[in-house]
């Protein structure tokens, strides 16, 4: 890559989701560490002013694009297809990858049709959410479309007004049965798998606090599980990254009852096809992991944009 090394690259960050804060720490990373590379850096805090962006990739104009977006318009497929429309490079995933990935609903359809075990669930409109139990608890209420663990509940057994009108996550909500166990998590780069780490958290569920703030989760990587789980997640891992066209990195969630034999309790949760970039991010420490450093990280997935 040492050829390359003088590209000018533009560091998508910031953005109008609820993850906004999350992308500047991940973006802020990301620049920093691609001028430690030797590349030519410009962040832009995106904002949604189309012509404001179009401005900031047009003067001067950028070799690639590194899309640091989380959430609702970065990991979408909207910006995916603005960057399309100007023809410039970017990394991880397309416009119906990002748009499918996005969309936890759509994921658990599309990748039911390969085989891949997922929790039993269903989509609701925000204002059946009132309406009493859509299932027997405990189960969980998530955004059909959001990042990040972003409104995720966890309605007990005996807990009455599930969540009700005070739903603020978009129009749908996924109710889906809870999954008692262990977190895991697993890398891919290139297509294929970096390792298993198991999110251990104190909360009875991985939320948004557990996930971003220091102390509330610890990682173990490699996760201390069985080995024919160990491989089955990395292999579901790579078959959803596939079968969904992502590219560049990506990082699929499971659930695993450790209550059931072999893999029988195994169920994949959901896709990120843009994972965090921060100091706690996953993928950073996976691949570290396996001594590939954020730097080289960084870079490669610049090299391998689309």
């Amino acid at each position: 890559m040492s050829a390359q090394r003088h590209r000018h690259v533009a560091v998508l960050m910031g953005g109008w989701s609820a993850e906004r804060e999350v992308s500047l720490v991940s973006g802020a990373g990301v620049a920093r560490a691609l001028e430690e590379e030797g590349y030519t850096v410009t962040a832009v805090d995106v904002q949604r002013d189309l012509a404001g962006l179009m401005q900031a990739l047009s003067d001067p104009r950028p070799d690639v694009v590194f899309n640091a977006l989380h959430g609702r318009g970065g990991e979408d497929g909207t910006i995916q297809g603005v960057l399309e429309f100007l023809g410039i490079p970017y990394t991880h995933s397309g416009v119906l990858a990002s748009a499918v990935a996005m969309d936890k609903a759509m994921t658990k359809r599309v990748l039911a049709g390969v085989g891949i075990r997922s929790p039993q669930g269903r989509v609701l409109h925000r204002g059946e959410l009132a309406d009493g139990h859509p299932m027997e608890p405990p189960y969980i209420v998530k955004p059909v479309d959001e990042g990040s663990t972003v409104g995720v509940t966890l309605v007990r057994e005996g807990q009455n007004a599930p969540v009700g009108e005070g739903w603020t996550f978009g129009e749908r909500a996924l109710v889906e049965e809870f999954i008692p166990g262990r977190e895991l998590t697993v890398g891919v780069m290139g297509g294929k798998a970096l390792t298993v780490t198991e999110i251990v958290f104190h909360a009875t569920v991985y939320d948004y606090t557990a996930k971003y703030t220091a102390g509330h989760a610890e990682h173990v990587i490699p996760a201390a599980i069985p080995p024919v789980v160990f491989e089955e997640a990395k292999r579901v891992a790579e078959l959803a990254h596939g079968t969904l066209g992502c590219r560049g990195v990506s990082r699929s969630d499971f659930r695993w009852d450790d209550r059931k034999p072999g893999t029988e309790g195994l169920y994949f949760l959901e896709i990120n096809n843009q994972p965090g970039m921060t100091p706690l991010s996953l993928v950073p420490e996976q691949a570290a992991h396996l001594g590939i450093g954020y730097g080289t990280l960084v870079a490669w997935m610049v090299e391998h944009a689309g």
